[in-house]
């Protein structure tokens, strides 16, 4: 290979960024830190950082996910936690933003990944961020009319935009694939799993005609045996995700 100046070329950088998503009391939260660092201080943003020399996308993603929330991903080696159960999360990567003015620093070529976790706890902040929180998704969306949080909006760099794009994708992926079973624990009802689309969707099911959906799609659930009063009510059967990865036939989001 003919040799050549490195300095020729204009520096350049890649960082990750994470949609990280939740269902927090029956609603789709996202995560958000404060930036305590310029650019963008005191602004919320996505979480996410440089990758590191010597690291491979997918090894810094994880790494950012696992720096700010406490979880790793299902693909990876997860270490078990103080109560003995070992804290996973759905991890795929989302699409790449390369647009030359994103970053007012220098060029930033940013590799979005999408993680999705059962009912996390509070964030706490770390590295530079100066705060964290979950934000409900319809908000910083805009989809909810009645109300403007200054507080939150707008959101640094182009992460508004990063940020719409995991939370279609997540609504979308559950209509065709058993995703939607990454928010719940290891053992669920259909009410708790009902409750996720809703909360993705935004919509509200019809609970008969969800239940006879989702227990006749081959795969997609496998009963445990057992049952749960968690709920309240009389108790209700419990089921784990089945090992079908895509559902025949499809979940179809509602018409809003």
């Amino acid at each position: 290979m003919a040799p050549y100046d490195p300095s020729d070329f204009p520096p350049f950088a890649v960082t990750v960024d994470l949609v990280v998503l939740t269902v927090r009391h029956n609603g789709l939260r996202a995560l958000l830190v404060r930036r305590g660092e310029a650019p963008y201080q005191g602004q919320w943003a996505l979480p996410g950082g440089f990758v590191r020399p010597g690291e491979d996308l997918a090894a810094a993603a994880g790494r950012e996910l696992e720096e700010e929330t406490g979880l790793c991903a299902h693909d990876g080696e997860c270490e078990s936690g103080s109560d003995g159960a070992r804290h996973g999360a759905h991890l795929e990567q989302l699409a790449t933003y390369g647009d030359p003015g994103r970053d007012p620093r220098m060029r930033v070529v940013s590799v979005a990944h999408l993680a999705l976790a059962p009912d996390l706890p509070s964030p706490t902040a770390g590295g530079d961020a100066s705060g964290a929180r979950w934000a409900p998704v319809e908000r910083l969306l805009g989809e909810d009319a009645g109300r403007d949080d200054e507080q939150l909006l707008p959101l640094a760099f182009d992460h508004a935009r990063i940020l719409s794009d995991g939370i279609e994708r997540a609504r979308s992926k559950i209509e065709y694939s058993s995703l939607a079973t990454a928010f719940c624990p290891a053992e669920f009802t259909v009410g708790e799993l009902r409750r996720v689309y809703e909360a993705v969707w935004g919509v509200v099911l019809d609970p008969r005609n969800f239940h006879r959906k989702v227990t006749g799609t081959p795969g997609f659930l496998v009963p445990t045996g057992g049952t749960t009063t968690r709920q309240g009510g009389r108790p209700a059967q419990l089921f784990r995700a089945g090992g079908a990865t895509l559902l025949n036939p499809p979940m179809l989001r509602p018409e809003i």
